[in-house]
C-alpha cells in the first residue's frame, strides 16, 4: 500500500507496541476481557477514563474501579469526596482518549464539549446515563488503586450502545 494514497499506511500495526512475547501473561489475559469505557469525573474538576469499572447491585449499590493514585482525578476525588461514573458510546472515542491522557486537550479536559455541572462532578451534557457516587474506600491492588464508591444518584435514560476496550483498541457492541 502507498503511504501517498488515501487510506495509505506507513506501518500495518503501531510500531511502538509491546510485542506479545514481552507483555506479562496477566496483562495478555486482562486484554481479553471486554471492559466497558467511562470516564470518572470529580469536583475541581478532574476527570480519567477508566476501563476496570465494575457496578454492584445491592443496597447501597457499589462501584469498584482501578485508579491510577497518582493521576489528578484520585487528588481531586480525595479531596472532594465524590464522584460521578459516566458509561461511553461509540461517538465518545475522542473523549475517552482525551481523558486517558492520549489526546491533546488544550485548555484543559474540560475546555470542549457542552458539561452539565452536578454535585459529583461534570457530566458531559449528552450523557444520559451515569452515576454519582461518594468514596467511601480504598487500597492498592496490583498497579493500582481499588476505588469503591457508594452510588447515591443515577440517571439512566437512554440504551445507547457501549464503547468496549478489547485487547488494547476500543470495540463497538451491535
Amino acid at each position: 500500500m502507498n503511504p501517498n494514497e488515501p487510506g495509505g499506511r506507513i506501518h500495518s500495526s503501531d510500531p511502538f507496541a509491546v510485542p506479545d512475547s514481552e507483555k506479562s501473561s496477566v496483562r495478555r489475559l486482562r486484554g481479553r476481557f471486554a471492559a466497558p469505557v467511562t470516564i470518572w469525573t470529580t469536583p475541581g474538576p478532574a476527570g480519567l477514563t477508566v476501563s476496570s469499572t465494575l457496578v454492584a447491585d445491592g443496597e447501597p449499590g457499589r462501584v469498584l474501579g482501578l485508579i491510577d493514585e497518582e493521576s489528578d482525578f484520585w487528588d481531586a476525588a480525595l479531596a472532594s469526596g465524590v464522584f460521578a461514573v459516566v458509561p461511553l458510546t461509540p461517538a465518545d472515542r475522542q473523549l475517552a482518549d482525551r481523558f486517558a491522557g492520549l489526546m491533546p486537550a488544550p485548555g484543559g479536559l474540560f475546555a470542549t464539549g457542552e458539561w452539565r455541572q452536578t454535585p459529583y462532578g461534570p457530566v458531559p451534557a449528552r450523557a444520559t446515563t451515569w452515576a454519582g457516587c461518594r468514596l467511601d474506600g480504598n487500597r492498592p491492588y496490583g498497579w493500582a488503586l481499588l476505588v469503591e464508591g457508594r452510588i447515591e444518584s443515577t440517571e439512566i435514560a437512554t440504551s445507547a450502545a457501549p464503547l468496549v476496550h478489547y485487547r488494547g483498541r476500543y470495540a463497538e457492541l451491535a
